[in-house]
């Protein structure tokens, strides 16, 4: 027999269990709880048959075609779970919680699985994700800075040193900037990105301090929750100043400054906001394998900007912190002597 599980129970009991998700592949990558292997029931092409024949016919003929779809999978389908896992408790999830989970639940229970299904599948878990997202850190501090003062480099350190931290730029696969796509990986959707930022902060204990860095409501293509970036806004920040050659040299050195093409790619998104001389002055850097100068551009571009959104933020508190070298370790030792009663 299936046992029905929420999520908490899940959590609590079997987040050792593995987990598997049985909608669509394109449902699956719009997003998906970050632990669940997708176990697909229905390929997209079938799913959207089965749909169209349920609301244009009749359910009975959308489940007949749905189970000739089905049928010959049913074999593999156990197949495949055993290249997952050796394990024989598991666990399933649809959309719902409905016909899908319940019918993949029903056949490994029927092949000597344990089974348990979650109640509300991936809608709850979104609820949960969304009403989450929506509560306040109330310990939170934002560390800012101009672009290369290695602020993800220093919220490492502050990890590594003790500190609960949350690397946005890392959950989205993107540093922020026109050129923060060099060298990552493919962005989530902003779905995903949510329920990867859920994960994070679910493990984090809200009754000590959480550092984040400071960033746009968009980080690439990946969006901010309102409620969470609003907190941000509101939050203390934490300024580091560092000098414009320390910056030059970190950013130099972080890019790839071998991809040209990679890099005009950078200067192309910003070229309006440029204008016409900088940007071909950036761009004949590039080519003349100068990148040092090009990124000199960039920089005061980024200053300009950055420096324009400071003097318009409204945190409660803005403590500037001037270093001569970016060296993590020890900046971060100084902001955790600095900042103690900041909240």
């Amino acid at each position: 027999m299936v046992q029905k599980i929420n999520i908490q129970q899940y959590w609590a009991n079997y987040k050792n269990t593995p987990l598997f998700d049985v909608r669509t592949p394109s449902e699956y990558q719009k997003g998906h709880i970050p632990t669940a292997i997708n176990l697909p029931l229905f390929s997209d092409e079938e799913r959207a048959v089965v749909g169209t024949i349920y609301k244009k016919q009749n359910p009975q003929e959308a489940l007949l075609k749905g189970l000739e779809f089905v049928g010959p999978k049913l074999r593999p389908i156990i197949e495949q779970v055993k290249t997952y896992t050796e394990a024989t408790a598991i666990s399933v999830h649809c959309w719902r919680g409905g016909k899908r989970s319940g019918s993949i639940a029903w056949l490994l229970g029927m092949a000597g699985y344990q089974v348990t299904s979650l109640q509300g599948g991936y809608k709850a878990y979104r609820t949960k994700v969304l009403e989450s997202l929506s509560t306040p850190l109330p310990l939170m501090v934002v560390l800012g800075g101009k672009t290369g003062c290695g602020k993800t480099k220093i919220l490492k350190a502050l990890a590594k040193q003790g500190e609960q931290i949350i690397d946005l730029e890392g959950l989205a696969h993107h540093k922020g900037s026109a050129f923060g796509f060099i060298g990552q990986k493919e962005q989530p959707t902003t779905e995903q990105f949510e329920n990867n930022l859920y994960e994070h902060i679910r493990n984090l204990d809200s009754q000590k301090r959480i550092w984040v860095e400071n960033e746009s409501k968009g980080i690439g293509k990946v969006f901010l929750p309102t409620p969470f970036w609003t907190q941000m806004k509101a939050a203390p920040l934490i300024n580091i100043e560092l000098p414009e050659a320390e910056r030059l040299a970190f950013l130099i050195e972080e890019y790839s400054v071998e991809d040209i093409a990679a890099l005009k790619a950078g200067f192309n998104k910003i070229k309006k906001r440029l204008g016409g001389q900088r940007y071909q002055e950036a761009i004949q850097f590039l080519e003349q394998k100068e990148v040092a100068a090009a990124a000199c551009i960039a920089l005061q571009y980024y200053d300009k900007s950055y420096q324009y959104m400071l003097n318009k933020n409204a945190a409660p508190l803005i403590h500037q912190i001037q270093f001569s070298k970016l060296v993590p370790e020890q900046i971060a030792r100084v902001l955790i002597k600095k900042t103690w009663n900041t909240n």
